[in-house]
């Protein structure tokens, strides 16, 4: 724990270090971080820890006298193996109940520091995002750094574009924890806005508003989902719920995204003008003309086939001129379709992401338990076969092994939220790969046999390396 703590130090030292928070700040911040950090420490911990432990207990050939009282491995086995299931246990109630109010907690720390120390996510001489702002400010100073001078704004409009520019030579920002506005008093500036008006020959003259103001404040509303001081992506609040939460959210959110896709292609197919029924027709009318019609083609031999087979054909039908205006219509038609399907592409995506991190969360907490038990089974019979014990070779072993949990877990992850794998099997591809390497392991640790065996090939290569390097007496 304390090696990972470090590491998210690091990781989070360019939004910590010059904020002006206090240490009792950022200590509850590593500290509700802490059981977030078990997803890493606690499948490390087992299998060093069963490494370290029966590999001692081989070095010094406690199972070898174990074994001579009659004891077995599995029975030697048997009391840890308990422990270890209990400790899975626990495992599932700290990842379903402990790790989502510990999200929780952090949310709303972050969010009240943006309250009470507004200031902490402008910097310097530099232009910082703040809620729909670019802001940029010489120098902050006074209490929690509230009071701004050459201030800086550059707001943006739906577009995202910079149409207005504000300059003041002070401001102050005034907030509290009881309210969600934060209030930016701006005095002695310059108000600059490009107007965009909607009639296309106004536009080419550029209008713009300009004016100078003594006094000028912005009320800021902090949103619910807003990202606050250290937040580096949206909120993930499938972190933040349980089971029973989670299950429930994973119905509505598949409901949802299926109305939404199902409303859309609806829309698109009407555009179109695909899929229109077709009225009905009278049927013993039609029956009639179609007897006629192929009693005519018979007696005058010619096939009964459609007449139109391709788009010339339809064309055909048309004048010269008309077939211009009716493939350029074709052709705006399928454009604004097709920009249609792009601009709405990205927003079903972010919603079956979503959909896939509730389901990558639900199924990480029941593969987080299963993994101490099947790494404990993967440690146990390692520092059994290869009898070493200290923090030397099981050291390395251990970590390698972790390192390769740990990133094909992180890959399968990535890959499950991007919808290029099936979500559960990401959750579990991890824990599945150690399965038949714990099997194996304690197979062979049962058995008496090495880490590595290749039959009657290996003792032939062995005893012609011995002859070949005997020692000279």
């Amino acid at each position: 724990m304390f090696i990972f703590i470090f590491q998210t130090i690091w990781l989070f030292i360019d939004d910590i270090a010059g904020k002006g928070l206090d240490l009792v700040i950022i200590g509850k911040f590593l500290f509700y971080l802490m059981p977030n950090l078990t997803e890493k420490v606690l499948p490390l911990t087992v299998l060093l820890s069963s490494i370290l432990t029966f590999g001692s207990l081989a070095e010094n050939y406690e199972f070898a006298a174990m074994k001579a009282s009659g004891i077995s491995l599995q029975r030697s086995l048997a009391s840890l193996i308990v422990l270890v299931i209990i400790l899975g246990g626990v495992t599932f109630y700290f990842a379903n109940t402990v790790i989502p109010a510990s999200e929780q907690k952090i949310y709303t720390l972050r969010k009240n520091i943006a309250k009470v120390k507004p200031a902490a996510v402008i910097e310097e001489g530099v232009f910082s995002d703040f809620e729909g702002m670019n802001i940029k400010v010489d120098e902050k100073f006074g209490q929690n750094d509230k009071y701004l001078r050459n201030v800086i704004i550059h707001k943006k409009s739906n577009l995202q574009k910079n149409n207005t520019v504000i300059k003041a030579a002070s401001g102050e920002l005034i907030s509290s924890e009881a309210s969600d506005i934060i209030q930016l008093v701006l005095e002695n500036g310059h108000y600059y806005e490009e107007l965009v008006p909607k009639d296309n020959d106004d536009r080419k003259r550029y209008p713009f508003a300009k004016s100078d103001f003594k006094t000028y404040t912005i009320n800021i509303e902090i949103p619910e989902n807003s990202q606050d001081l250290e937040e580096e992506g949206n909120v993930r609040t499938d972190k933040m719920k349980n089971i029973s939460r989670l299950k429930k959210d994973i119905d509505s959110i598949k409901n949802n995204n299926l109305s939404v896709v199902g409303a859309f292609s609806k829309n698109i197919t009407s555009r179109m003008g695909a899929f229109v029924p077709v009225s009905a027709k009278d049927s013993t009318l039609s029956a009639g003309i179609e007897i006629n019609r192929k009693n005519d083609s018979l007696a005058s031999g010619e096939k009964t086939q459609d007449s139109v087979l391709t788009t010339s054909d339809v064309l055909g039908l048309y004048q010269y001129w008309q077939q211009g205006q009716i493939l350029s219509a074709a052709s705006n038609s399928i454009s604004n379709i097709v920009n249609s399907v792009s601009g709405k592409k990205q927003e079903i995506q972010n919603k079956y992401k979503i959909y896939n991190m509730h389901i990558l969360s639900l199924h990480k907490k029941y593969a987080l338990a299963l993994s101490c038990i099947i790494l404990f089974f993967v440690g146990a019979p390692l520092g059994a076969i290869i009898r070493k014990g200290g923090l030397g070779l099981p050291m390395v072993i251990a970590i390698v092994l972790f390192l390769t949990y740990y990133f094909i877990g992180v890959f399968a992850g990535n890959y499950a939220k991007e919808g290029n794998i099936n979500p559960i099997l990401g959750a579990w591809l991890s824990t599945l790969i150690m399965l038949p390497l714990s099997i194996i392991l304690t197979s062979r640790a049962t058995s008496d046999k090495g880490l590595m065996s290749f039959g009657h090939v290996w003792d032939i290569i062995a005893e012609a390396v011995k002859k070949r390097f005997k020692r000279k007496t």
